[in-house]
Protein backbone atom coordinates (compact mmCIF):
# COMPACT_ATOMS: atom_id res chain seq x y z
CA UNK A 1 0.00 0.00 0.00
CA UNK A 2 1.27 3.60 -0.81
CA UNK A 3 1.78 6.28 1.65
CA UNK A 4 -1.49 7.89 3.07
CA UNK A 5 -0.83 12.05 2.44
CA UNK A 6 -2.33 13.58 6.04
CA UNK A 7 -4.78 16.58 4.87
CA UNK A 8 -1.81 19.30 5.55
CA UNK A 9 -0.25 17.65 2.93
CA UNK A 10 -2.53 17.37 0.45
CA UNK A 11 -3.71 21.23 0.71
CA UNK A 12 -0.01 22.23 0.51
CA UNK A 13 0.35 19.82 -2.63
CA UNK A 14 -3.17 21.74 -4.43
CA UNK A 15 -1.66 24.85 -3.43
CA UNK A 16 1.95 24.14 -4.83
CA UNK A 17 -0.36 23.14 -7.99
CA UNK A 18 -2.41 25.88 -7.94
CA UNK A 19 0.84 28.56 -7.90
CA UNK A 20 2.51 26.81 -10.31
CA UNK A 21 5.37 25.82 -8.28
CA UNK A 22 4.05 21.91 -9.71
CA UNK A 23 3.15 21.42 -12.97
CA UNK A 24 -0.05 18.81 -13.01
CA UNK A 25 0.84 17.33 -16.33
CA UNK A 26 4.36 16.93 -15.06
CA UNK A 27 2.79 14.77 -11.60
CA UNK A 28 0.52 12.71 -13.87
CA UNK A 29 3.82 11.72 -16.04
CA UNK A 30 5.71 10.92 -12.86
CA UNK A 31 1.95 8.86 -11.23
CA UNK A 32 2.08 6.67 -14.48
CA UNK A 33 5.75 6.40 -14.41
CA UNK A 34 5.48 4.93 -11.36
CA UNK A 35 3.04 2.46 -12.44
CA UNK A 36 5.83 0.84 -14.57
CA UNK A 37 7.28 -2.07 -13.81
CA UNK A 38 10.75 -2.51 -15.92
CA UNK A 39 11.30 -6.25 -17.08
CA UNK A 40 14.12 -7.38 -18.88
CA UNK A 41 13.43 -9.58 -21.41
CA UNK A 42 16.51 -11.50 -21.96
CA UNK A 43 15.59 -12.86 -18.28
CA UNK A 44 11.87 -13.85 -18.40
CA UNK A 45 10.67 -14.80 -14.48
CA UNK A 46 9.58 -18.46 -15.24
CA UNK A 47 8.88 -19.20 -12.00
CA UNK A 48 5.45 -18.18 -10.38
CA UNK A 49 5.44 -16.25 -7.35
CA UNK A 50 3.46 -18.80 -6.24
CA UNK A 51 5.94 -21.69 -7.45
CA UNK A 52 8.89 -19.83 -5.48
CA UNK A 53 6.65 -19.62 -2.61
CA UNK A 54 5.75 -23.63 -2.90
CA UNK A 55 9.46 -24.20 -3.03
CA UNK A 56 10.37 -22.10 -0.06
CA UNK A 57 7.77 -24.11 2.02
CA UNK A 58 9.05 -27.63 0.36
CA UNK A 59 12.78 -26.40 1.18
CA UNK A 60 12.12 -25.11 4.64
CA UNK A 61 10.64 -28.18 5.39
CA UNK A 62 13.50 -30.10 4.02
CA UNK A 63 16.10 -27.48 6.08
CA UNK A 64 14.67 -29.08 9.21
CA UNK A 65 14.42 -32.86 7.97
CA UNK A 66 18.58 -32.07 7.50
CA UNK A 67 18.86 -30.61 11.09
CA UNK A 68 17.73 -33.52 12.89
CA UNK A 69 19.65 -35.35 10.74
CA UNK A 70 22.65 -34.01 10.91
CA UNK A 71 22.49 -33.38 14.69
CA UNK A 72 21.64 -36.98 14.88
CA UNK A 73 24.86 -37.88 12.85
CA UNK A 74 28.09 -36.22 14.43
CA UNK A 75 26.00 -35.90 18.05
CA UNK A 76 26.48 -31.67 17.68
CA UNK A 77 23.52 -29.33 17.42
CA UNK A 78 23.31 -27.80 13.72
CA UNK A 79 21.02 -25.55 12.78
CA UNK A 80 20.07 -25.22 9.05
CA UNK A 81 17.38 -22.73 7.44
CA UNK A 82 16.51 -21.08 4.06
CA UNK A 83 17.52 -17.47 3.97
CA UNK A 84 16.37 -17.14 0.57
CA UNK A 85 14.98 -18.19 -2.94
CA UNK A 86 14.74 -16.15 -6.25
CA UNK A 87 15.53 -16.58 -9.80
CA UNK A 88 18.76 -15.83 -11.28
CA UNK A 89 20.62 -17.86 -15.05
CA UNK A 90 22.51 -20.22 -14.17
CA UNK A 91 25.61 -18.53 -15.35
CA UNK A 92 24.98 -16.63 -12.45
CA UNK A 93 24.42 -19.52 -10.08
CA UNK A 94 27.89 -20.92 -11.32
CA UNK A 95 30.18 -17.23 -10.68
CA UNK A 96 28.40 -16.99 -7.29
CA UNK A 97 29.78 -20.01 -6.11
CA UNK A 98 33.49 -20.54 -5.15
CA UNK A 99 35.83 -22.86 -6.63
CA UNK A 100 36.55 -25.21 -5.02
CA UNK A 101 33.44 -26.14 -3.00
CA UNK A 102 30.86 -29.25 -2.64
CA UNK A 103 28.92 -29.47 -5.83
CA UNK A 104 26.60 -32.28 -5.92
CA UNK A 105 24.77 -33.36 -8.94
CA UNK A 106 21.51 -35.17 -8.73
CA UNK A 107 18.24 -36.21 -10.06
CA UNK A 108 15.00 -36.69 -9.11
CA UNK A 109 12.27 -37.91 -11.53
CA UNK A 110 9.15 -36.96 -12.53
CA UNK A 111 11.63 -33.78 -12.18
CA UNK A 112 13.68 -33.94 -15.20
CA UNK A 113 17.35 -33.04 -16.12
CA UNK A 114 19.77 -32.38 -13.20
CA UNK A 115 19.90 -30.47 -10.31
CA UNK A 116 22.45 -29.08 -8.26
CA UNK A 117 23.22 -29.04 -4.43
CA UNK A 118 26.42 -26.69 -3.63
CA UNK A 119 28.01 -26.64 0.16
CA UNK A 120 30.86 -24.56 1.30
CA UNK A 121 33.93 -26.48 1.67
CA UNK A 122 34.16 -25.03 5.66
CA UNK A 123 30.88 -27.24 6.34
CA UNK A 124 32.78 -30.19 4.82
CA UNK A 125 35.62 -29.77 6.92
CA UNK A 126 33.27 -29.75 9.64
CA UNK A 127 31.58 -32.36 9.45
CA UNK A 128 34.62 -34.57 8.63
CA UNK A 129 35.78 -33.25 12.15
CA UNK A 130 32.91 -34.18 13.89
CA UNK A 131 32.54 -37.45 12.53
CA UNK A 132 36.22 -38.25 13.52
CA UNK A 133 35.82 -37.33 17.03
CA UNK A 134 37.24 -33.40 16.79
CA UNK A 135 36.04 -29.77 17.36
CA UNK A 136 33.91 -27.69 14.61
CA UNK A 137 34.05 -24.67 16.73
CA UNK A 138 37.32 -23.20 14.56
CA UNK A 139 37.99 -22.21 10.91
CA UNK A 140 39.44 -24.41 8.41
CA UNK A 141 41.98 -23.70 5.29
CA UNK A 142 40.10 -23.95 2.05
CA UNK A 143 41.86 -27.12 0.38
CA UNK A 144 40.98 -29.71 -1.94
CA UNK A 145 39.87 -33.06 -0.20
CA UNK A 146 41.48 -36.01 0.42
CA UNK A 147 40.76 -39.06 -0.94
CA UNK A 148 39.13 -40.70 2.37
CA UNK A 149 37.44 -37.00 3.23
CA UNK A 150 35.68 -37.44 -0.29
CA UNK A 151 33.87 -40.98 0.86
CA UNK A 152 32.80 -39.41 4.40
CA UNK A 153 31.67 -36.21 2.58
CA UNK A 154 29.44 -38.33 -0.18
CA UNK A 155 28.25 -40.58 2.52
CA UNK A 156 26.70 -37.53 4.04
CA UNK A 157 25.46 -35.79 0.81
CA UNK A 158 23.96 -39.22 -0.33
CA UNK A 159 21.45 -39.04 2.50
CA UNK A 160 21.40 -34.91 1.73
CA UNK A 161 19.58 -36.47 -1.88
CA UNK A 162 17.74 -39.07 -0.13
CA UNK A 163 15.92 -37.02 2.27
CA UNK A 164 14.70 -34.53 -0.59
CA UNK A 165 12.04 -37.53 -0.90
CA UNK A 166 10.82 -36.52 2.48
CA UNK A 167 10.12 -32.94 1.75
CA UNK A 168 8.62 -33.66 -1.67
CA UNK A 169 5.95 -36.16 -0.06
CA UNK A 170 3.00 -33.54 0.28
CA UNK A 171 3.48 -32.36 -3.35
CA UNK A 172 4.83 -35.35 -5.51
CA UNK A 173 6.41 -38.34 -5.11
CA UNK A 174 9.81 -38.18 -6.66
CA UNK A 175 12.71 -40.75 -6.39
CA UNK A 176 16.41 -38.80 -5.57
CA UNK A 177 19.36 -40.02 -7.02
CA UNK A 178 22.55 -38.94 -5.94
CA UNK A 179 24.82 -38.97 -9.27
CA UNK A 180 28.60 -37.14 -8.38
CA UNK A 181 30.31 -35.22 -6.54
CA UNK A 182 32.43 -32.33 -7.84
CA UNK A 183 34.46 -29.58 -6.53
CA UNK A 184 35.00 -27.06 -9.61
CA UNK A 185 31.99 -25.96 -10.40
CA UNK A 186 33.51 -24.09 -13.66
CA UNK A 187 33.73 -27.39 -15.26
CA UNK A 188 30.19 -28.27 -15.15
CA UNK A 189 28.25 -27.57 -17.79
CA UNK A 190 24.66 -28.94 -17.56
CA UNK A 191 22.78 -26.04 -18.63
CA UNK A 192 22.57 -23.05 -21.06
CA UNK A 193 24.43 -19.84 -18.90
CA UNK A 194 20.86 -18.51 -19.57
CA UNK A 195 18.83 -21.11 -18.52
CA UNK A 196 16.73 -19.78 -15.42
CA UNK A 197 16.96 -21.39 -12.47
CA UNK A 198 15.35 -21.59 -9.32
CA UNK A 199 18.56 -20.74 -6.60
CA UNK A 200 17.50 -21.71 -2.62
CA UNK A 201 19.85 -20.42 -0.57
CA UNK A 202 20.65 -22.36 3.17
CA UNK A 203 22.53 -21.04 6.33
CA UNK A 204 24.06 -24.07 8.15
CA UNK A 205 25.40 -22.94 11.40
CA UNK A 206 27.38 -25.69 12.97
CA UNK A 207 29.24 -24.77 16.88
CA UNK A 208 28.40 -21.08 15.76
CA UNK A 209 30.25 -20.93 12.54
CA UNK A 210 27.93 -20.38 9.42
CA UNK A 211 28.31 -21.59 6.48
CA UNK A 212 26.85 -21.46 3.26
CA UNK A 213 24.55 -24.27 0.35
CA UNK A 214 22.50 -23.55 -2.23
CA UNK A 215 20.45 -25.61 -4.26
CA UNK A 216 20.00 -25.09 -8.17
CA UNK A 217 16.66 -26.26 -9.56
CA UNK A 218 16.26 -25.31 -13.14
CA UNK A 219 12.61 -24.61 -14.65
CA UNK A 220 12.99 -27.39 -17.46
CA UNK A 221 13.22 -29.68 -14.22
CA UNK A 222 9.52 -28.78 -12.88
CA UNK A 223 8.13 -27.71 -16.21
CA UNK A 224 6.40 -30.88 -16.55
CA UNK A 225 5.09 -30.34 -12.72
CA UNK A 226 4.78 -26.98 -12.47
CA UNK A 227 0.91 -26.98 -12.25
CA UNK A 228 1.56 -29.33 -8.58
CA UNK A 229 3.42 -26.23 -7.25
CA UNK A 230 0.49 -24.11 -6.49
CA UNK A 231 -1.87 -23.91 -3.51
CA UNK A 232 -4.64 -24.83 -5.62
CA UNK A 233 -3.72 -28.16 -6.65
CA UNK A 234 -2.85 -28.77 -2.81
CA UNK A 235 -6.61 -28.25 -1.59
CA UNK A 236 -7.69 -29.91 -4.96
CA UNK A 237 -6.01 -32.71 -4.33
CA UNK A 238 -5.91 -32.83 -0.26
CA UNK A 239 -9.66 -32.14 -0.82
CA UNK A 240 -10.06 -35.76 -3.34
CA UNK A 241 -7.71 -37.86 -1.06
CA UNK A 242 -10.12 -36.61 1.89
CA UNK A 243 -13.01 -37.79 -0.13
CA UNK A 244 -11.62 -41.28 -1.06
CA UNK A 245 -10.43 -41.92 2.51
CA UNK A 246 -13.75 -40.97 3.83
CA UNK A 247 -15.64 -43.11 1.39
CA UNK A 248 -13.69 -46.08 2.60
CA UNK A 249 -13.99 -45.62 6.29
CA UNK A 250 -18.22 -45.52 5.34
CA UNK A 251 -17.13 -48.82 2.85
CA UNK A 252 -15.09 -50.65 5.73
CA UNK A 253 -17.91 -49.48 8.27
CA UNK A 254 -20.92 -50.75 6.55
CA UNK A 255 -18.76 -54.25 5.21
CA UNK A 256 -18.76 -54.59 9.15
CA UNK A 257 -22.01 -54.38 9.81
CA UNK A 258 -24.36 -57.11 10.93
CA UNK A 259 -27.68 -57.99 9.11
CA UNK A 260 -30.24 -60.77 9.84
CA UNK A 261 -30.46 -63.48 7.35
CA UNK A 262 -33.87 -65.08 7.20
CA UNK A 263 -34.41 -68.61 4.74
CA UNK A 264 -38.26 -68.81 3.98
CA UNK A 265 -39.19 -72.71 3.25
CA UNK A 266 -42.55 -71.49 1.81
CA UNK A 267 -45.80 -70.32 3.19
CA UNK A 268 -49.05 -71.80 3.18
CA UNK A 269 -52.85 -70.20 4.47
CA UNK A 270 -54.56 -71.14 7.60
CA UNK A 271 -57.96 -70.16 9.11
CA UNK A 272 -57.56 -69.59 12.58
CA UNK A 273 -60.00 -72.61 13.50
CA UNK A 274 -57.26 -74.97 11.72
CA UNK A 275 -54.24 -72.78 13.38
CA UNK A 276 -55.81 -73.52 16.78
CA UNK A 277 -56.56 -77.27 15.97
CA UNK A 278 -53.31 -77.96 14.83
CA UNK A 279 -51.14 -80.88 16.71
CA UNK A 280 -47.87 -82.51 16.93
CA UNK A 281 -47.49 -84.96 13.43
CA UNK A 282 -50.01 -82.89 11.37
CA UNK A 283 -48.87 -81.88 7.76
CA UNK A 284 -48.99 -78.51 6.53
CA UNK A 285 -48.20 -78.01 2.15
CA UNK A 286 -46.30 -75.35 1.15
CA UNK A 287 -46.25 -72.78 -1.97
CA UNK A 288 -42.89 -74.45 -2.66
CA UNK A 289 -41.99 -77.56 -4.62
CA UNK A 290 -39.21 -79.90 -2.70
CA UNK A 291 -36.85 -79.37 -5.55
CA UNK A 292 -37.18 -75.52 -5.75
CA UNK A 293 -34.76 -72.77 -4.53
CA UNK A 294 -35.78 -71.19 -1.12
CA UNK A 295 -35.72 -67.27 -0.56
CA UNK A 296 -33.11 -65.71 1.48
CA UNK A 297 -34.01 -62.05 3.10
CA UNK A 298 -31.63 -59.58 4.24
CA UNK A 299 -33.36 -57.90 6.49
CA UNK A 300 -36.95 -57.30 4.86
CA UNK A 301 -35.72 -57.47 1.41
CA UNK A 302 -35.33 -60.52 -0.70
CA UNK A 303 -31.87 -61.05 -2.15
CA UNK A 304 -30.83 -64.31 -2.53
CA UNK A 305 -32.04 -68.07 -4.07
CA UNK A 306 -30.78 -70.71 -1.88
CA UNK A 307 -31.31 -74.43 -2.01
CA UNK A 308 -31.15 -76.29 1.54
CA UNK A 309 -28.59 -78.92 2.67
CA UNK A 310 -26.10 -79.90 5.15
CA UNK A 311 -22.71 -78.23 5.96
CA UNK A 312 -19.91 -79.97 8.54
CA UNK A 313 -22.93 -81.53 10.09
CA UNK A 314 -24.91 -78.44 10.24
CA UNK A 315 -28.27 -77.01 8.47
CA UNK A 316 -27.24 -74.96 5.81
CA UNK A 317 -27.61 -73.00 2.85
CA UNK A 318 -25.99 -72.46 -0.94
CA UNK A 319 -26.66 -69.99 -3.19
CA UNK A 320 -27.69 -70.54 -6.16
CA UNK A 321 -29.04 -67.26 -7.37
CA UNK A 322 -29.25 -63.51 -7.18
CA UNK A 323 -31.70 -61.18 -6.94
CA UNK A 324 -30.24 -58.53 -8.51
CA UNK A 325 -33.32 -56.54 -9.37
CA UNK A 326 -33.35 -55.55 -5.01
CA UNK A 327 -29.48 -55.73 -4.50
CA UNK A 328 -28.47 -51.92 -4.34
Amino acid sequence: MGEVLSQQEIDTLLSAISSGEIDAEDLQKEKEKQKIKVYDFRRPNKFAKEQINTLELIYENYARIISNFLSAQVRSNIQMKVASIEQVTYEEFIRSIPNPTLLTIFTMPPLTGSLLLEINLQFGFQIIELLCGGEAGTSFNVRELTDIEKIMIKDIFEKFIENMKLAWEDIIEVEPYFESLESNPQLNQTLSPTEPVALITFIIEVAGIQSFGNLCIPYLSIEKISDKLYAQYWFDNNSLEQNEEYKKNIERKLLSSKVNLNVVLGKTNLTVKDFMELSKGDVLPLDKLANQPLNMYVEDKIHFLVQPGIYKDKLSVQVVDIVEKDVK
